[in-house]
C-alpha cells in the first residue's frame, strides 16, 4: 500500500512526493502529481456522499478522467484510499486546532475555549463532507478507522491544549474546578455538530429550516452562552447542578 502524503491544513488535497527538493521537478513527476492530486479529491466527494460499501472506484476514476489502475497505483485500492481521506480530513481539522495557540498566556481561558468552539463550528460550516465521512465511519463502528495509528495521535495535542486552559482557568479562578478534557471536547463537538449533522430531520420534525443562517447564528449565540454558563460553574448553572 502507497504511504499516506504530507498533509496540509490549507484545504488542498494531499499531493504525493513525487519531487526531489535538490531537483526541479519534471514535466511527468508535476503530471503524476497533478492526477494523485485530482484522484484524492474526487474521492473525498464520492466517500463522503456514499462511504465506503457506496463509493466505487470505478466513478472514482471516471469522474477523474483517469484509468483505474491509476487508483491502485497511487492509493494501494478502495481502502487505502478510503483510509487516506479519513486521515486527511481529521489532520486539517487538529492541525488548524493547534494553530490557534490558544494556550499563550495573553489569552483568557474563558475566552479561549469560546474561541475553540467558534473554530470546530466554523470548520464543519466549511468542510461537510467531515461531518458526513464520520457519519458513515460511525454507522460501521468505526471498523477503517481502527486501521490508522495516525488518527489515535493527533488528538492527543488538542487534549492536552484544553488542559493547559483549564489548569490556567483553575488557577486564576475563571474556571469551575475539576473538568475533564475529554468530556469538554466533546461537549464542544456536540454543540457544534449535531444540529448540522441532523438538520434535514430536525427541519422537517419542526417544521423550521435550520440550515439558514439565521437559525445558524441564533444556535452558535445560545451555544456561546451555555459554554460559558459550564465553565463558570456559577449562577442558574451551579443551581441546576445541585438540584439534577
Amino acid at each position: 500500500m502507497t504511504r499516506a502524503a504530507p498533509r496540509t491544513t490549507s484545504g488542498t488535497p494531499p499531493v504525493a512526493a513525487v519531487t526531489n527538493e535538490k531537483a526541479p521537478a519534471t514535466s511527468r513527476q508535476r503530471l503524476a502529481a497533478a492526477t494523485r492530486q485530482r484522484i484524492f479529491k474526487v474521492a473525498i466527494a464520492e466517500f463522503s456522499d456514499k462511504g465506503l460499501s457506496g463509493a466505487r472506484v470505478e466513478t472514482i476514476a471516471s469522474r477523474s478522467k483517469v484509468n483505474i489502475r491509476m487508483i491502485y497505483h497511487y492509493f494501494g485500492g478502495k481502502e487505502a484510499l478510503y483510509l487516506e481521506v479519513l486521515e486527511f480530513v481529521l489532520s486539517r481539522l487538529r492541525e488548524a486546532e493547534l494553530a490557534l495557540e490558544l494556550d499563550a498566556q495573553r489569552v483568557p481561558p474563558v475566552a479561549g475555549i469560546v474561541q475553540l468552539y467558534d473554530f470546530i463550528e466554523g470548520h464543519f460550516s466549511a468542510h461537510p463532507e467531515l461531518l458526513k465521512l464520520l457519519s458513515f465511519e460511525n454507522l460501521n463502528r468505526a471498523r477503517s478507522m481502527k486501521r490508522s495509528k495516525s488518527i489515535p495521535e493527533m488528538a492527543s495535542p488538542v487534549l492536552g491544549l484544553i488542559s493547559t486552559l483549564i489548569a490556567r482557568g483553575e488557577a486564576d479562578g475563571s474556571l469551575r474546578k475539576g473538568m475533564d478534557p475529554l468530556h469538554l471536547y466533546v461537549g464542544l463537538v456536540s454543540l457544534c455538530s449535531f444540529h448540522k449533522s441532523n438538520a434535514y430531520t430536525l427541519s422537517r420534525i419542526f417544521n423550521v429550516d435550520l440550515l439558514t443562517d439565521d437559525w445558524q447564528q441564533d444556535h452558535k449565540h445560545q451555544a456561546h452562552e451555555m459554554v460559558r454558563a459550564f465553565l463558570a460553574g456559577t449562577g442558574k448553572a451551579a443551581k441546576v447542578s445541585k438540584l439534577a
